[in-house]
């Protein structure tokens, strides 16, 4: 991990354009950014497909979740935190953020042009449609993913036949925030959120993690799951969906060994301490840069 000691105060108005580039150099890092630490679960995934690929990841922790945010609070966050980024020099940038993805994903390209951006939902619906074979396909989510629909429009346009079947999941993730991932607790509510959307629906044979805290909690998911369901993580089908991107633009890395450098907009001890769990790997608080992305 690397720690910068200077905060890096972002700007106080997002309207003005961003002076992104075309990216050419293959050694810059790639920006990945998140409502708080549940995108270290597609950091995760990104480090295990790009072992030699350098990243900058920023949790804005200050302001989590984006969830329950309005569609232009999610957008000007969005915006702040993809600027810091950007002012780092990145060559990509990826949106770890189901929320983010879904709500702002124009709005971050047409600001960086020609910086490539990436977000989860189409990668993971993708994915989904190729695991279904009854094409009845499942989708937990927060609220504001399922209410915004970018799930259900990205798989319809694959599967114009399909039937999509929405489950808002919010408690997940406070436990996932909590550490609770497991036990009877976390599996007593597992099973009433998807009792509620099998009973209704007994022909979903996948089902669609559209949360980047849900990965965590897959231990108690598969326990109550119902036999045959696959679980699709659209963590994993991004970071090979981002390879990819990175051949075709002569911009993947492939001779050094990567590195990881982590920023939060609030409290680097919690990040610390519930970070490591969605990593998957141990981290400090002094491991934390803690940044100021204006207000």
């Amino acid at each position: 991990m690397t720690r910068q000691a200077e905060v890096d105060k972002g700007p106080a108005d997002t309207r003005q354009r961003s002076a992104a580039t075309e990216p050419s150099d293959r050694s810059l890092p790639i920006g990945v950014f998140d409502s708080g630490v549940g995108g270290l679960t597609v950091l995760r995934a990104l480090r295990e497909q790009l072992p030699n690929e350098r990243f900058v990841y920023l949790g804005d922790t200050a302001r989590l979740p984006y969830g329950t945010k309005s569609p232009q609070s999610v957008t000007r966050y969005s915006l702040q935190a993809a600027d810091l980024l950007v002012r780092r020099r990145i060559k990509y940038l990826v949106i770890a953020c189901n929320t983010a993805s879904a709500v702002a994903l124009d709005a971050l390209r047409e600001r960086y042009a020609p910086l490539p951006v990436m977000g989860v939902i189409e990668p993971g619906a993708h994915a989904a449609c190729a695991a279904s074979t009854t094409r009845q396909i499942g989708v937990i989510a927060t609220e504001g993913t399922i209410r915004g629909g970018a799930y259900q429009r990205a798989i319809m346009a694959r599967l114009p036949d399909a039937t999509v079947i929405g489950q808002p999941c919010s408690l997940f993730v406070a436990l996932a925030e909590e550490g609770w991932t497991t036990g009877p607790i976390v599996e007593a509510i597992a099973r009433r959120y998807l009792d509620a959307m099998f009973d209704q629906h007994p022909a979903i044979d996948t089902l669609l993690l559209g949360c980047t805290h849900f990965p965590v909690l897959t231990e108690a998911l598969g326990k109550v799951l119902r036999e045959g369901v696959r679980l699709v993580d659209s963590a994993h089908t991004t970071a090979v969906a981002l390879q990819l991107a990175l051949q075709e633009r002569g911009l993947l890395r492939t001779d050094s060994p990567g590195s990881v450098q982590l920023l939060a907009t609030d409290n680097a001890e919690r990040f610390a301490r519930v970070g490591s769990l969605f990593l998957g790997e141990p981290f400090a608080r002094d491991d934390v840069e803690i940044v100021d992305l204006g207000w």
